[in-house]
């Protein structure tokens, strides 16, 4: 059974930061590329960072970029998502994903993720 489970979210105050957390059994993590999308209330879900599989590199998005940071430890089939100065911009659930393909080249399409998490709530306030 294939399964990715979020952690690490809550409620914080602006400019604080959390860590995700998000853990992958089921399947070879380590030849996938893995994402972090958010969906803000009232709004469609949206990528917000990648990290491929083959050289860790990285996508984020215009909105966190210099602000999150993601890194993966696949001996711990983990992948992170740092999320330092934290705005009420932030709020949404939390999602990670993976796909096979492996570079992130296709960050914004949900069809080419295999799989998913549950979501997890973050909550920033001013």
């Amino acid at each position: 059974q294939v399964t990715l489970l979020e952690s690490g979210g809550g409620s914080v105050q602006s400019g604080e930061s959390l860590r995700l957390s998000c853990v992958g059994s089921g399947f070879a993590f380590q030849w996938h590329g893995l994402a972090w999308f958010r969906q803000a209330p009232g709004k469609g879900r949206e990528v917000i960072s990648c990290i491929s599989s083959a050289d860790d590199s990285t996508y984020y998005s215009d909105s966190v970029k210099g602000r999150f940071t993601i890194s993966r430890d696949n001996a711990k089939n983990t992948v992170y998502l740092q999320m330092n100065n934290l705005t009420p911009e932030d709020t949404g659930v939390y999602y990670c994903a993976a796909e096979v393909m492996g570079g992130c080249l296709r960050v914004s399409e949900e069809s080419v993720y295999n799989y998913w998490g549950q979501g997890i709530q973050v909550t920033v306030s001013a």
